[in-house]
């Protein structure tokens, strides 16, 4: 029997820019849009800075104080290859390609309202 971290089907959709979505072999469906994937990020740089300012993964970092929001081109991957049976890595438009997104991590930091429910009330106990 298939674990709940195994995908049943994976759709990156690159040209429309809709982020990616995966289907579960346990029926769950999640979809993360690309800003959250690279927020998310789960490379050991990326995953330190998260922690050095208290962020989880998937939100974005804060602006310094007094410091205007300044235009950046929105965060897409130029392109998505599998890594064996297990994760997916991006190549993303920033330049950062470090990140291998293992199955079992997209599923944990899933952004469902069901998902972030459940870390929620996983967090008060």
């Amino acid at each position: 029997m298939a674990g709940a971290a195994d995908p049943k089907s994976v759709k990156v959709n690159l040209t429309t820019g809709a982020g990616v979505d995966i289907e579960w072999h346990d029926g769950h469906a999640s979809h993360y849009r690309f800003s959250y994937l690279r927020d998310a990020c789960p490379c050991a740089l990326c995953d330190d800075e998260r922690t050095k300012s208290g962020r989880e993964p998937g939100d974005s970092p804060a602006l310094a104080p007094g410091t205007l929001p300044m235009f950046k081109p929105a965060v897409k991957p130029l392109s998505a290859d599998g890594v064996g049976k297990y994760a997916i890595k991006f190549h993303w438009n920033d330049g950062h390609e470090l990140g291998i997104y293992s199955w079992e991590f997209l599923r944990k930091v899933c952004p469902c309202e069901q998902c972030q429910s459940g870390r929620l009330a996983a967090e008060t106990k």
